[in-house]
């Protein structure tokens, strides 16, 4: 489903090349859980964004369902974030204006889904995430744990390709980040959704059966943590 070849990244600082990415090959299956762990600056945010088609390779390829997504224009990768992705960040970035019901219906708004097919499809991936009683609950008024399980139905809405989580319990306390955690394992044992978590926390990379671990820019080992 993804497969990454020698894909480098460089960012230009003035005169400054900076190699946040160096030579990076991986290939993910569907249907795969996998963890990718690595320190502060070690590539693990700019990975992630390339993967999440937020950005492209300074050089090599990434493809992505048989497409190699550095040839894409703009409104074509855009298309693709929001037909192949579902993500999950940190930080919920809930619109807290509206309720749970209405934030999981945003990303149908953009993707020209009718007002009858998106309620739909938001209450039934409410459902999916054990939140059918709080649908109409605002964000202030669900625990952070709730929170992201709207964010997760929210991604789930598009029917993703994959599902791409940044640091998902950081903001939890232990309980509530292992609840949320214990929903994506059963969303992947279940419906058999792809699950890509990148992490710093080892404890967390440990429940996973596939984690690779990236260092100044590089994959530097593969296996269990």
């Amino acid at each position: 489903m993804i497969e990454l070849r020698e894909v480098t990244k460089v960012y230009r600082m003035g005169k400054v090349a900076v190699n946040a990415l160096r030579g990076v090959s991986l290939s993910i299956a569907a249907k795969e859980l996998v963890a990718i762990v690595g320190p502060s600056g070690s590539g693990k945010t700019t990975l992630m964004n390339i993967l999440g088609c937020l950005d492209v390779p300074t050089s090599g390829e990434y493809w992505l369902e048989g497409k190699e997504v550095g040839k894409l224009s703009d409104n074509e990768l855009a298309q693709l974030r929001n037909r192949k992705i579902g993500f999950v960040f940190q930080k919920f970035n809930l619109l807290p204006q509206l309720s749970a019901w209405e934030n999981v219906q945003v990303p149908l708004i953009y993707a020209g889904i009718s007002l009858k097919e998106r309620r739909e499809r938001a209450l039934e991936a409410l459902q999916q995430v054990g939140l059918a009683e709080r649908i109409h609950h605002r964000p202030n008024e669900l625990s952070g744990g709730q929170q992201q399980r709207v964010a997760i139905a929210r991604a789930l809405v598009t029917r993703p390709s994959f599902l791409l989580a940044d640091e998902p319990t950081g903001n939890l306390d232990s309980r509530a980040g292992r609840e949320i955690m214990d929903l994506l394992f059963e969303l992947n044992s279940t419906q058999g959704t792809t699950l890509i978590v990148v992490t710093h926390d080892l404890g967390l990379a440990n429940r996973f059966p596939r984690v690779i671990s990236i260092q100044d820019g590089q994959v530097v080992g593969e296996g269990v943590a």
